[in-house]
Parts: C-alpha cells; structure tokens; sequence
C-alpha cells in the first residue's frame, strides 16, 4: 500500500470494495484519537469513517484516496492519528509570484500529505505581493522589479526582464476559503523590520535615509535598507497587519523578523536618540522592542505572533511562537522558556537545497538535503523533558524560490522530499528502505 503519509496502525483484510457514491458512512463522535485522529474500516460492503471533527474526515478521505488501484479499494482497518499540530509548507511568492492556480495546486498537495498548514512568504525586499488598499503604492511600485538575478549570486549576472505582481484581497480571501475547505490554513508572513526594502522603494519615509529614492531591488540576499522606528512607521506595520487579519482568520500571524541588520541603526543619530528615549541598551534589544509591538497589536486582536529564531534575540515578546531554522538552537530556547516553537532547520527542512549531486541537478541556492536526511528528522530534540517538548508544535519545509522562478521548479525541488517531511510530521516515520518502495507507487498518484 502506498498511503503517505503512513497510519499509525493499519491492519488488512481479505477482500476489496469497488467504490460506490452510496458506500461511504461518516460520523463526527468521540474516538478517543483526539483532533484530527480518524477510524477508517473498508468492508466488500463499504466504508465507515468515524473522527472527532471535519478535519479527521478529510485525512480519512485522502487515505482512502491512496488506497484505491484500479478501481479497488483494499479491505483494511486503520486507527490514525497526528503526533504534531503543525505539519506545513512555506511558498516564497516574494521573490517569484506565481500564479493563483498554482497556489491552489499547493494547497490540494499539501492536503494530499496531511499537511494542514501552507505559510506565505508574502513580502521581502524583490517584491511585496499582498494588495494593501490603505497603501496602494505597496503594490504599485513595490510589487514590479526591473531585473532578477541569473546564476548565482556571486555571478552577478541579471536577466533583464522586469519582473512582478500580486495578489487582490479578494485572491486571497478565496485562497483562503479553498485550504478551508480542505482541513489547511493559511498563515501569511509579512517579513519586518528587516527584508523591507520593496516597501521602503514605495514609501521611502519608512527608511533611515527617506532622501534616498531606492528601487525594488533584483538582486537576491539581504540588503542594508530597514525600517526606520518612527511611531508613524509602528503605525504603518500595524495597519498592514489589520489588513492581512481582514483577510487571513488564521491563529498565527508571521512578521518574519530574520536576518535584520542593524547598520543603519546603529549609524543612524535620530535611532540612537529613539533608542535613549526608549532606555533600550543596544540594536537587538530595539529589534525586540519592534517585534514587541507587533505581538501586542496581534494579541489585541486575538492573533499570535510567528517569527524566525531571530526574534529571540533582546528578548523574546510573551506569547510569539518560535520558527527555528538556523538550527534547532532557537526552539530549544524557546521552549523551554515555555514558548511554543515550529522546528525547521535548514539542514534538514529547506528544500532550497539541492537534492542530490549539484553536478547533475538544476541550480540552486546551495547546500545539500536528501531524502534521506529528511526522513531521518526528528522534530523534538533530544533532552527536552516533557514539559519543553509539548511546546514543539512540528514542523514545516521551506520553498525558498530564489532559484526557482517556476511552479515546475517549486515542485521539482519539493517533491519527494515533502513527501518524507509530511510522514516525519505526521510522526509516523520509519524504516527509510520501506518508505522508499511506497514511495515509487505514491509518486505518480501524487502528479494525477
């Protein structure tokens, strides 16, 4: 049987049904499994699903999916369950847009795997692909470069074709409502104060230099160009994020928070005043104060903040939800702080990364994560005591598209690989050779 990813416990029987539009029997009551958890029983006579929620129907509802083979559907008992409540997918639309059909491609494979979260990458410094009535220019100048990158970017060689576009409110509203409707959320990420410079060329009054008239960038990594901490730039972020709230109901809310630099801070007269003004002793405790700000504004109005590992530093703000990628230092920290934490190290969840051999695959940003390391991920590190390791909610891959300007290179570089993470998140992974062999069965369903 190829179902990926694979029951906590499956049992055969002898006999198959031939699938009925009459033959299925759903029942929302009390197993026992808790949210999500599902029984599955497939007699010659039909199926019975019986799970705590909708959510548990539809997971029930893709393994019978991976089940039937030519036009069967073996008999079997299946008691399942997710270990994780996280188990998700981050698409970088700020580097590349794609299109909205795409997007929804995702989605439908995301929920194929049970995977139950799809994280947006909404905005970074090439382009900001969220609609924003309050701030047209966000869309109008911040969405559109006028190059991107060719090679690697120690080649620094550009194509020369401008590049851009984003998605309507509406868009996404009706994004959202598709996920919904097949058990996954939508988080979106609006990355600050760092990875700002889209905004920055639409409204150079966020920046530490506003004479300076700077162009969305095409060129990848991170640049110097941050926010400013002007009261009026708190209020610009905040009525970003009253707008994305209108459009996303999820829980979380992401405001990015990597990989800020802090130059222009620490050379900068009017935030060395700020930060007097503020009695903060340093730029990582300002970046705290920052993202500080945020959480309260989220928490005001019943959202949590997400961000990468660096919002730890100078602090982390009650309540924010730790994305730990530069290892797994960061969702240690967190948790046993009493923080919850999301664990995906690049060394074993950015599938970015080359797959196989670099001399043999297509371009990629670098580094090396094979299918086999990510099988072999284990999302709670070791010597985290119980009460640390609750707070590991699970795990997520991430599509940096840098190098992958296309939906058939986003696919290329996740699949199989989100394959083995979906089983690792689902905490039902095993042995990596029998992984491997239902795997060549699950492959070409998965394109279908």
């Amino acid at each position: 049987m190829n179902i990926i990813p694979r029951p906590a416990r499956l049992t055969r029987r002898p006999g198959s049904w031939r699938p009925a539009p009459d033959g299925v029997t759903l029942r929302v009551e009390r197993t026992g499994l808790g949210p999500e958890g599902y029984r599955l029983s497939v007699t010659p006579d039909g199926v019975l699903v019986i799970a705590e929620d909708e959510r548990g129907l539809r997971w029930a509802e893709q393994t019978l999916r991976q089940l039937e083979a030519d036009g069967q559907v073996p008999c079997v008992e299946i008691e399942d369950a997710p270990r994780f409540p996280w188990r998700g997918v981050m698409l970088d639309v700020g580097r590349w847009w794609f299109p909205v059909g795409f997007l929804r491609r995702m989605i439908d494979l995301a929920a194929l795997h049970k995977l139950n979260v799809v994280h947006l990458h909404l905005t970074d410094d090439q382009g900001w692909r969220m609609e924003i009535e309050r701030y047209p220019r966000l869309t109008e100048v911040g969405a559109w470069r006028a190059e991107s990158m060719l090679g690697h970017h120690r080649d620094q060689r550009y194509d020369g074709r401008p590049h851009g576009g984003f998605y309507t409110k509406q868009e996404l509203r009706d994004l959202v409502e598709y996920g919904t409707s097949r058990g996954v959320t939508l988080v979106p990420e609006i990355d600050l104060p760092g990875h700002m410079r889209a905004a920055i060329a639409a409204y150079p009054h966020l920046g530490n230099h506003p004479e300076a008239e700077l162009p969305v960038p095409g060129e990848w990594g991170v640049h110097e160009q941050v926010l400013n901490v002007e009261e009026e730039t708190i209020r610009f972020c905040q009525d970003v994020l009253a707008e994305v709230l209108e459009v996303f109901p999820s829980p979380y809310v992401h405001i990015g928070g990597d990989e800020c630099p802090k130059r222009e801070w620490r050379e900068s007269p009017r935030v060395q005043q700020r930060m007097r003004e503020l009695g903060l002793p340093d730029e990582d405790a300002l970046q705290s104060w920052f993202v500080g700000r945020m959480a309260e504004f989220l928490a005001a109005h019943g959202r949590r903040l997400v961000g990468w590992d660096e919002i730890l530093e100078g602090g982390l703000a009650p309540g924010a939800t730790v994305m730990s990628w530069r290892s797994e230092e960061g969702g240690v920290a967190a948790a046993k702080a009493g923080h919850d934490a999301v664990m995906c190290p690049a060394s074993h969840t950015y599938f970015d990364h080359y797959q196989a051999d670099p001399e043999t695959e297509p371009l990629a940003i670098g580094g090396l994560t094979t299918l086999a390391q990510v099988y072999a991920y284990q999302p709670v590190p070791a010597g985290l005591d119980a009460g640390a390791a609750h707070h590991i909610l699970g795990t997520q891959g991430q599509l940096w598209t840098e190098y992958l300007p296309t939906p058939e290179q986003v696919e290329y570089m996740a699949f199989p690989r989100l394959c083995a993470l979906a089983e690792v998140a689902w905490g039902t992974a095993g042995d990596f050779a029998e992984f491997e062999e239902r795997l060549a069965r699950h492959l070409p369903h998965r394109t279908s």
